[in-house]
């Protein structure tokens, strides 16, 4: 039932609770947890497995406490010296960081909730999906981006493909799973476990894609007839499992305890209701966030931006006539980019997309984007400054009271979702962005320079991890992680060396190469961990370019 509006009919849907096999014997009116049964006090549970908190937290909350610990970990406090699109180095002005883009997530998601919770229809039915917490969604907000690594998604393509390729780890990286392990494993804020010993609730609601890439559930959600968003292989990567997941396996048993209060309430597959409330409102801010950030910088250009979008409308019947090969023989052609996202969208998405309120989407963006924002360039005064924040704010609006409650979504969308109308001007929305920052040339070739950085730094640490003559002047971070994923990876090759088997069916072999699994996550771990500045400060210093015996942009 969809509590805001008309729900289009699921497609390859399966039966509730069974999909992937975490388990569906779960009474709906509580489960138990280390003695603990009511539904209210497991979404409490910390990762300690106890439901207390430290007596020097501020606050009685313990969803207010994770939020206060988030807030005050050294890992959030470091996503201000990570790229969102681009780095601000240089540019002489402020662009949206990491940490920022978190602040402005959580205050979309907060607002959302409260619209929620306003509603008294749309409150029943989260508390029967398992609840929504105000605390737990901020909190999940400010923590959800803690994995993203340097360089912003270059740095996690390059990450990934090194952890994969010359590490042999089967899952590879991904800044989602690298935002649940460092919040369960390798960040120090927790009182009594390693991690931020953060709640059930709260971890549960950083699980936008509840699986492992390769191995666990079983079904594994890739192999449904429509997977769900994001568990599908990636199209130019087959049998390298899926393309998004949020939990790596040395932090399954950490998928499972935080999934427990909500067995049998949603599908195994599916995100809890704070965790689609976390997850729209990502959407919502990336969408308006960055395209102010990029007309502030003069990257957007009110003649490139209105050429495409006016030129679909004036020509969309004759382009959706076109054959895919006329279409892209000629996708530079104002509007030919257009028709292309159109169609993609009805490739991935039909059971949502209509043609109709497509082009109402177009329409209002070129009206909002083209004639509005875009109409006067930025120069820096009161009144582009307040053109921006007039843009930011009504769309922002629009698009959160377009945000409903729906309890049986379609496999490829959550229980909070956006209305159709607004659904389709987002995607119009992240496509100019795509379209007209990210898909630059001079953005390309300062991308390809910070990759081959990045190699070159993963490499170096490498190499240094296996001088045995300077294991003992290893950095001490290092050092630690090195020990920490040494446990993980031999205690996975004892009880389930399945799950370190990749998708080529190749086994490790002995306790070296168990133990060079281990190597390799501890150098993705310290690397994904490091600021934009401090990867070349750090290559500066391995490669003997530093003119400086120290240096205050790392600590070793």
């Amino acid at each position: 039932m969809d509590l805001g509006g008309e729900e289009p009919p699921g497609e390859g849907g399966v039966a509730r609770g069974g999909v992937c096999g975490v388990g569906t014997g779960a009474d709906r009116a509580g489960t138990t947890v280390g003695g603990v049964t009511s539904h209210s006090e497991v979404r409490a549970v910390r990762r300690g497995g106890h439901a207390t908190r430290g007596a020097a937290e501020l606050a009685s909350s313990p969803f207010r406490v994770d939020r206060d610990r988030v807030a005050s970990s050294p890992s959030f406090a470091r996503l201000g010296a990570v790229t969102q699109v681009v780095s601000s180095t240089g540019s002489g002005l402020l662009v949206h960081n990491r940490l920022t883009h978190s602040l402005k997530v959580a205050q979309v998601a907060r607002g959302i909730a409260e619209r929620i919770h306003a509603d008294a229809r749309q409150h029943a039915a989260v508390d029967r999906l398992g609840g929504l917490d105000l605390d737990v969604v901020e909190a999940a907000s400010l923590a959800h981006d803690l994995g993203h690594p340097p360089f912003g998604h270059l740095g996690e393509q390059v990450l990934d493909r090194l952890a994969r390729h010359r590490f042999g780890l089967p899952d590879g990286f991904e800044g989602n799973a690298q935002t649940f392990r460092i919040v369960t494993t390798t960040d120090a804020g927790g009182l009594l476990t390693p991690g931020l010993d953060l709640t059930a609730a709260v971890r549960a609601a950083l699980l936008k894609y509840p699986w492992t890439r390769l191995s666990s559930p079983r079904p594994h959600p890739r192999t449904m007839r429509v997977p769900p968003r994001g568990a599908a292989e990636p199209p130019d990567a087959p049998g390298t499992g899926s393309a998004k997941f949020c939990v790596y396996v040395s932090e399954l048993d950490d998928l499972l305890q935080a999934r427990a209060p909500f067995l049998g309430r949603i599908d195994d597959w599916q995100q809890t209701v704070e965790a689609s409330v976390m997850d729209t409102a990502d959407d919502i801010a990336y969408a308006i966030h960055d395209l102010d950030d990029f007309y502030r910088l003069g990257v957007l250009q009110h003649a490139t931006v209105a050429a495409e979008l006016g030129g679909w409308l004036a020509s969309a019947t004759e382009l959706a006539g076109l054959s895919e090969a006329d279409l892209g023989g000629h996708s530079r052609q104002p509007g030919r980019s257009v028709e292309e996202l159109r169609r993609r969208l009805h490739a991935k998405d039909s059971w949502v997309v209509d043609d109709e309120a497509f082009a109402m989407a177009v329409s209002r963006v070129r009206k909002e984007v083209v004639d509005g924002l875009l109409a006067a360039p930025y120069d820096g005064s009161v009144e582009s400054e307040q053109a921006v924040a007039a843009f930011s704010s009504r769309w922002s609006s629009r698009l959160v009271d377009g945000v409903r409650v729906v309890e049986e979504p379609a496999v490829r969308r959550g229980h909070v979702t956006l209305a159709a109308e607004q659904w389709h001007e987002v995607q119009v929305l992240k496509f100019v962005h795509r379209r007209f920052v990210l898909l630059r040339p001079d953005l390309a070739m300062h991308q390809r320079g910070q990759a081959r950085l990045l190699t070159r730094l993963v490499e170096a640490l490498d190499q240094w991890l296996s001088d045995r003559l300077e294991a003992d002047r290893l950095p001490r971070r290092l050092h630690d992680l090195v020990e920490l994923a040494t446990v993980e990876y031999e205690d996975l090759g004892r009880t389930s060396p399945e799950v370190l088997v990749g998708a080529t069916g190749d086994e490790p072999r002995g306790p070296d190469a168990v133990r060079g699994l281990a190597r390799g996550r501890a150098v993705v771990d310290f690397v994904a961990a490091l600021g934009d500045g401090q990867v070349p400060a750090l290559m500066d210093a391995l490669s003997g370019r530093s003119s400086r015996l120290w240096t205050e942009t790392f600590v070793l």
